[in-house]
């Protein structure tokens, strides 16, 4: 953070916008134009992903990420610095910072408050955007980081590894919609929202603060994790949380509950609202 307050932003050190919003009121890309951290290019999440698959914001193919971010001059050798613009300070900045660790790139930071604390605070802001010089980036997917439909359905059985689930209490019970789903969980998995590893401003709690919370929720970070959520997206927050305490190896179930709400058979999605009901 200190060296993009610095505005040491060259070929070493890329800072990168990777706001989104499923608002119509806001548009991400048009809201970067107006205004950014001077030096940023815009990382959007709309183009780097999985377009022939039906879910949200799946991993691209290594050559479909290394050519995107080769393109906004980052290369293995650079310093990645992700933000964005949301009001609770992070929320789709991990998910760009877990693409590139997925990707082999170890390199990269996300900025802590984001956005829009980056303005509270009185730093610099522009709307010139500039045209980085092409790099040369080799990506190597790290599958330990990623877990996918099946290993997530073996694992209800042979719980090799502890689930946590990042969407809002309501979701996770199943006794409101998840964005026009039905919603309810994972059989097994334990909910931490992920607003909860966040201050009333929007910064990163301390790490004492976070290891309580995760003790809380009698989640053991010593042993093997793996994080979902609706689309992949704050589940990524799972994984920055427990990578500021240490613990680097997280997973992060990319399909989330909109791959297993329509793949996995219901008695394998645990919802209260249907017991209720019944």
């Amino acid at each position: 953070a200190e060296a993009v307050r610095a505005g040491r932003v060259g070929a070493g050190l890329r800072v990168l916008d990777a706001s989104w919003y499923p608002s119509k009121e806001r548009n991400a890309r048009q809201e970067f134009k107006e205004r950014h951290i001077p030096g940023a290019s815009f990382f959007d999440i709309e183009e780097c992903r999985d377009k022939s698959s039906p879910y949200d914001f799946m991993l691209p193919s290594e050559s479909h990420f290394a050519d995107y971010v080769e393109g906004l001059g980052v290369s293995n050798d650079t310093h990645v610095v992700v933000y964005d613009g949301d009001e609770v300070g992070t929320f789709y900045a991990p998910r760009a910072w877990w693409m590139f660790r997925a990707f082999g790139h170890k390199e990269v930071s996300v900025l802590n408050g984001g956005f829009k604390n980056w303005v509270k605070e009185g730093y610099p802001v522009t709307a010139e955007v500039t045209q980085p010089t092409r790099a040369v980036f080799k990506a190597r997917l790290n599958r330990a980081l990623v877990k996918t439909f099946e290993e997530m359905v073996e694992n209800v059985s042979s719980l090799k590894f502890q689930v946590v689930d990042s969407r809002p209490e309501g979701r996770f019970r199943g006794t409101e919609l998840d964005q026009g789903l039905e919603s309810g969980h994972i059989p097994g998995a334990v909910n931490i929202p992920f607003h909860s590893f966040l201050s009333e401003t929007g910064h990163e709690k301390s790490i004492e603060e976070i290891q309580e919370i995760f003790r809380e929720k009698k989640v053991d970070l010593s042993k093997p994790l793996t994080a979902t959520c609706r689309k992949g997206v704050t589940a990524c927050q799972i994984a920055l949380a427990a990578f500021l305490c240490g613990k680097r190896d997280v997973a992060v179930y990319d399909g989330s509950w909109s791959e297993w709400f329509h793949r996995a058979p219901p008695h394998y999605k645990v919802s209260e609202l249907k017991r209720s009901k019944a």
